[in-house]
């Protein structure tokens, strides 16, 4: 991933996490979502089974602050973003979200808040996955 031009964070092996924060979201939305992708099984075992976690064979997190991810297309021809949380509150989640993560041991890159940055991704297999706090509580 780079920002003008000049990396700022790489990983091998692991997980592309885009973080989107709501208005409603809280601290214990953070907890939630950092041991849920932690222990979350999704790497392939010796028979190619998804019974691995990050914690299994200490793969690696980037995590990019990504607000678009609250965009609202269900009306007119724009997004609405209304329900996406204000910079400052999105900016502390974000950081807690990242200290649990590498409280769980899990080494974490990430991009930087508020900023365009270019990320690239090898998708290695055809997993992509939604993981809504708002959904379990």
């Amino acid at each position: 991933m780079s920002v003008e031009g000049s990396v700022v964070g790489r990983i091998g092996p692991g997980l592309l996490i885009f973080l989107g924060v709501g208005e409603d979201d809280t601290e214990k939305d953070a907890l939630y979502l950092a041991d849920k992708i932690a222990h979350l099984r999704v790497f392939p075992d010796t028979r190619g089974a998804m019974n691995l976690s990050l914690t299994d064979f200490s793969a690696a997190v980037l995590v990019v602050s990504q607000f678009t991810l609250w965009g609202d297309c269900r009306k007119g021809r724009r997004p609405s973003f209304a329900h996406a949380a204000r910079p400052e509150q999105a900016r502390d989640l974000y950081e807690h979200f990242i200290c649990l993560l590498r409280e769980r041991h899990i080494p974490v890159e990430t991009g930087r808040f508020q900023e365009m940055m270019d990320v690239w991704l090898i998708n290695d297999g055809p997993v992509t996955l939604l993981l809504d706090s708002a959904k379990l509580f």
